[in-house]
């Protein structure tokens, strides 16, 4: 049985050039993500600057309705608020052992 070689016989010019000089490939690869890169930069400023846009600046009269509607707040109580809820008001709850089950195991 014939062994057939791993390089075809004639090889076109485009790889034998990169072969012989891999920048060829290599450098315009670079390049184009580089290029891409700073391209998607201004994509993607595009893209937060209408975000920006759709976000409405309050102004002074709505501001001040805003305050007015607002509940008064008491630090005292809140305090007594926040104390009247029982943090001991439960009982543990004893889970029924399954059948079979030693006592300590």
């Amino acid at each position: 049985m014939a062994v057939f070689p791993s390089r075809p016989l004639n090889p076109s010019k485009l790889s034998r050039a990169v072969k012989k000089y891999p920048g060829l490939f290599g450098v315009p690869f670079v390049l184009l993500i580089v290029a891409a890169s700073y391209g998607l930069t201004t994509i993607t400023q595009t893209r937060y600057d209408l975000h920006d846009q759709k976000v409405k600046q309050v102004t002074k009269e709505q501001e001040l309705g805003l305050k007015n509607n607002r509940k008064k707040f008491d630090i005292r109580e809140e305090y007594f608020r926040l104390n009247a809820v029982a943090e001991e008001d439960w009982e543990p709850k004893r889970i029924p052992r399954p059948k079979g089950l030693p006592e300590w195991g």
